[in-house]
Order: C-alpha cells, then structure tokens, then sequence
C-alpha cells in the first residue's frame, strides 16, 4: 500500500520509470509517507543509515559503484542541512544523487513552526536542478508536480551527472497508507543527437501518424536550412504547420491559428474533429488561442519539444518528449529517417478549409480598420514590428505579404520597449521598418524618439484610442472607475513630442482622413521617419474585436441554430433581460 499523499505517489512512480530503485532513507516523522511506500515496494532496495551526513555519504559510495543513481531520504529541518556535505561532494564528483528533503507547510515559514526552516534551493549552486513541489490539490497542481519531478530526474545525467533536489512539502503529518496501485505518470524523455533509437522509433511513429501538428512559435527569422528542412519534413508525413506571422517561416504548408482557433469561438467539439496525434513544437511564445485549446485535450496526444538546450517547455500540458537539438536539425534528421514517406494532404487540406471559412467582414471605423490598411500594404522586405497583445491579434487577421520579417516583445508580453526595440531593428537593417503600437505602449515607451539613429526608413502607426483597450476585451472593465485605474482612460495626443523629435506627423479620425494620410506614410519621398497617430475610442475598438471574432467563427449546422435563437431572443424580449434568464438557467445547474 502506498501513501496518500498525491506529491510522494508522482515521485514513487518517477523513480520506478527512470529506473532508480535504492534509497537510503533516515529515521523520521515527515518522511514516512515516502518511506514506508517504498520499503513496502519489492521494486526498491532500501537501506537505513539514521545518521544524514552519514547516509549520504554511504549512498554516494553506493552510486559510485554500482553507477545508478540513489535516492536519499529525511525529514525537515536540521536534518536536511546535514546532507550538505556529501551533497557538495557529489556535485564536484559527479555522482547521481536524488535528495528528497521532506518540508511542512509554507505558509507556516517564519512563524515558529515546530522543525521548520527555510529548505527551498537551499543546496544552491551544489546540485544541478532544485525544485520545490507544489502541494497537490487539483488536476492542474498534478501536471505541475509530474513535470516539476521529471525536470529533476531529467538532470541526474544531462550533459554530465550529479545531485539533484526535490523539496516536498506538505500540510501535517501523514501516516495512512490506502492506496493500492501508483497512478499512471507521464515521463518525459530527452532525446539526444547520438540517440539513434529513439530518433528511429519517434520516425516510425511520424509515419504511421494521420496528424502531425507543428506548432512554429515566434523566431527572429528561419534561416534557409530551416526553411528548407521544414518543407521536406512536411512533405514527408501528413503534417500541418500552425504558424502566426511571428514565427516568420514559409507559409506553404502552415494555416494561421488566429483566423480558426482561438478559443473564444471554436467549439471543442469541432476542434476534436481537427485533435492532431502528435504536435512537434519549436521556437518561442505564440499568442493564438491554439494552445488554450490544446491545453483543453491534454493527455490526448503526444507533445514533442525542440528545444537546442534540452530544457522542458510543456505549454500544452502533455509534453512527453524533449529533442536536445536546433529545429534545423530536427526537421532535417527527421525527413531522411522519413525518407520514401508522403503527406497525402489529408490533415492540412481540413485544417486550410476551415481556416478558409473564416472570412474577416466590412469594418467600422477603429483601430483594426486603421491596421488591417496598413498591414496589407507593408511591402515585402520589410520589417513589421507589433506592440504587445492587440496589434499582434488583430495583425493576425489580415493578409501579409511574403517576405516581411515579423517582430514583437512576446517574450515576456510586457508593453515596455515597442518602440526601442524598432528603432534599434530598423538602424540594424536599413529596410523599411513598420511599428504598430497602441497609445500606452507609445506613451511609455516615447523617450525613444529623441534617439539620434533614426533614418526616414522608420514608420509607426500609432493607435490612440485614449486607453487600454485590452482591458475592455478582456472584460476587466467594470465601471466608471476602471477607467481611471485600469484602462488609464486619458486624452493626450503625441503630435507635439513628434514634432519636436522631428518626425513627419499624420493623423486620422476617419476613414476618409486614413485613406489620405496612408498615401504619404507609405510614400518614399518623405526625408525623415513619419508617424501616424490614428483616433478612435477604446470601448468601441473591443466591440469591433468581437465582431470580428463572430463573424470569422467557422459554423456548424448546430451551433449557428444556436447563434440565430439567442440573437431571436435578445431581439424578442431584450438583451438585458435575456442575460437575466440565462443567469437564472446557470444557477440552476
């Protein structure tokens, strides 16, 4: 019988997967739940050294020669400094040890708790990963708990071997045994270049796969071998590319996620028709509601990460594999295994049908309109940047032509920097180089344009349309009151700090004026950078988002019935009273 305690259970079964069977375990009360589950385990060969400087030293001369890695085991406080010793010379030795130091609840730190000190990373630089376990209490606290074990075990021999430490807390003493089978666990394999079998054996799976989806997140530009190696890779196995323009890579075989599956209007029932098998994910962030809704399936499909260094990114909640490589590499490698295979096209001609039903209607006047005029006229060669969440979603909808290389500051999605940071891409290239950004974004941001390397190659596009905007359409809006506080409502226009920094200044408050002022700002004769300052009003741009998001919703039969009675509804009897009907509905479930 094993603990109940859902921490210790993940890590039993880990250990079991990745092979490490002895544990040396010291006498106490915190740790019991790990000990007794183990030496109840015929798998595990246990041994008790009470003493923890002791024990470790007697399990690193276990490691040493018998070449495992051992598990070593204590309770809190005290008793975990006393590891520090032996841990420090494992470290400079080399030898796998996995430290499991058990803790007491957190929230009781610094309050006197009995046995209680401060144990998160508290080996520092003497072990090669630390990690301090969450308490599990829901399914999303298991996720994080199995992949926070796996990046630990992970490390025992990643380019090199060595210590590692989990710190395991838990709420009170624990001592009742009820659980008769380990819970099934994810574990998560690197795959390394000189690993020849696991490459062979992911290839066969590629092969027999109907759906492989490969999520392209933003990179600063695919080199031609990695533009190359993708399309051979694509053509080699029914595959499918889910690429926004911050991914920069060719768009032959890649549908835009934006257009078809952002969570908002997909349906899950239409996305399981779409659920690839395997998902092959590189690059960085990506923005599109894609990886919301894949995080909706997880577990039901096999996540593969390319990552050069190896490290574990599970944005999808179902990573099972790491390749230790560039994705030039990968893809490349991968095709020649897959080589004599094909794509019959199935996957992406559904994928490229639905996107295709998604079709951006007639705007009003608001900043998507003033966005959509400029980014379909970007000419090809040149550098777009986009400022944080708005201009990289609305951006997304609209057709770009080939060849623009596509910036934006996801890394951290801070709205600090859009404007330095083109600046600095435009004085590096000397192409045209385009910025949309939003008024906070620019007023923040707006020292920049004293900078002395500005060339007339600079273009920006500034929406002000007093506020946050995002703060409408994510519906932190609440009242009057969160104008002043949350959407920083204000009524600055930028024209005379333009001016003064000697930019050629545009507006527009109509379309009319748009159409008018977008002849100049894509214009070749001005001598200096140029901006365009674009008014609308911020609780009406949101509107226009959802509008959108409604009209390029792909239907089914079923879900626009529903569509059409609800607006039926609202038309009959009122909106606001409709609203009060439904909320009535829900509480009753």
């Amino acid at each position: 019988m094993y603990t109940e305690l859902k921490s210790y259970q993940i890590i039993i079964a880990l250990l079991k997967e990745y092979g490490v069977r002895r544990c040396v375990l010291s006498a106490g009360s915190r740790n019991v739940p790990f000990v007794h589950s183990v030496e109840e385990d015929p798998f595990f060969e246990c041994y008790s050294v009470v003493d923890e400087r002791s024990a470790g030293y007697f399990a690193l001369g276990l490691a040493q020669e018998s070449g495992e890695p051992v598990v070593i085991s204590c309770t809190s406080s005290t008793a975990t400094c006393n590891y520090w010793p032996p841990v420090a010379e494992a470290y400079y030795q080399g030898v796998p040890l996995v430290v499991l130091t058990s803790d007491r609840d957190p929230a009781m730190l610094g309050q006197w708790e009995d046995q209680m000190i401060d144990q998160v990373g508290m080996y520092d630089r003497h072990v090669r990963k630390s990690v301090n376990l969450p308490i599990v209490n829901d399914h999303d606290d298991w996720l994080f708990c199995q992949r926070l074990v796996n990046e630990a075990l992970l490390e025992l021999d990643h380019r090199g071997t060595g210590p590692v430490h989990i710190n395991v807390p838990m709420r009170s003493y624990n001592n009742s045994f009820n659980v008769r089978e380990l819970p099934q666990v994810t574990r998560i394999h690197r795959v390394s270049a000189d690993d020849d079998g696991a490459w062979r054996s992911c290839a066969e799976k590629l092969a027999s796969a109907k759906r492989v989806l490969v999520v392209a997140g933003q990179t600063t530009g695919a080199s031609p071998e990695l533009s190359a190696a993708l399309e051979r890779f694509c053509a080699s196995c029914n595959s499918a590319v889910a690429a926004e323009y911050m991914a920069n890579v060719p768009r032959e075989s890649a549908f835009n996620p934006t257009l078809c599956m952002e969570y908002r209007y997909v349906t899950e029932k239409k996305f399981a028709e779409l659920l690839p098998d395997v998902v092959v994910s590189f690059g960085g962030n990506m923005t599109a509601g894609l990886k919301d809704m894949l995080r909706k399936f997880a577990g039901r499909f096999e996540h593969w990460s390319v990552r050069e260094d190896g490290s574990v990114c599970d944005m999808f909640k179902s990573l099972t594999t790491v390749f230790e490589s560039t994705p030039e590499a990968f893809f490349s490698r991968m095709a020649r295994l897959l080589d004599g295979g094909s794509n019959d096209g199935g996957y992406l001609g559904a994928l490229k049908a639905y996107e295709a039903q998604a079709t951006v209607p007639e705007l009003p006047w608001s900043n998507a309109l003033a966005i959509k005029r400029v980014v379909e006229r970007v000419p090809s060669g040149s550098i777009l940047h986009l400022a944080v969440n708005n201009a990289i979603r609305l951006a997304n909808f609209f057709e770009l032509r080939p060849g623009v290389k596509v910036y934006a500051n996801i890394g951290t999605h801070g709205i600090d920097g859009p404007v330095s940071s083109l600046l600095g891409q435009a004085a590096a290239s000397g192409k045209p180089a385009y910025l949309v950004v939003g008024d906070l974004a620019f007023f923040y941001d707006m020292n920049a344009l004293r900078l002395r390397h500005i060339g007339s190659n600079v273009r920006i596009l500034l929406l002000n349309n007093q506020g946050g905007e995002e703060f409408y359409f994510n519906r932190m809006w609440k009242n009057e009151a969160s104008d002043l506080h949350t959407t920083a409502r204000h009524h600055t226009k930028a024209e005379g700090w333009v001016r003064e920094c000697g930019f050629r200044y545009l507006s527009a408050r109509n379309e009319a004026e748009l159409n008018e002022a977008l002849g100049e700002f894509f214009g070749n004769d001005a001598e200096g950078p140029v901006l365009l300052e674009v008014f609308s009003e911020m609780k009406a741009d949101s509107d226009v988002i959802y509008s959108i998001f409604d009209a390029t919703r792909p239907r089914d039969v079923q879900s626009e019935a529903i569509r059409r009675s609800k607006e039926l509804v609202k038309r009959t009897i009122g909106q606001e009273k409709a609203q009060r009907i439904a909320g009535v509905f829900k509480k009753g479930r």
